[in-house]
């Protein structure tokens, strides 16, 4: 193989493995929530960062209740898009607070 056909071929290599690796950059995850308001009753508050024309809010809702501990519901409380708390690709953040399930 000549020098510039084993370079194309890592430069393929390269791209490919970055184009695979992108699939997931778009996934939801959990992140840091919002701080509570002022007078907000105390309860354990959890956030997903995620991409509105990607993910769908059951996705989101459902990654939400996968952070709450048991015998909660995950319930919205807020979204923002400041890109402190998520990065360009999935600017939404949306914040739950993990009320105590009805018996």
């Amino acid at each position: 193989m000549s020098r510039l056909g084993s370079r194309g071929a890592t430069a393929l290599v390269l791209t490919l493995g970055a184009t695979l690796a992108a699939c997931s950059a778009l996934d939801p995850y959990p992140a840091a929530p919002a701080a509570a308001p002022p007078g907000a009753a105390a309860a354990p508050r959890v956030a997903i960062c995620y991409n509105t024309l990607t993910t769908t809010l059951a996705a989101v809702a459902a990654e939400a209740q996968q952070e709450c501990s048991a015998n909660t519901v995950a319930e919205p409380v807020d979204t923002d898009w400041y890109l402190q708390a998520c990065p360009l690709l999935l600017p939404a953040r949306a914040t739950f607070v993990c009320a105590p399930a009805a018996k």
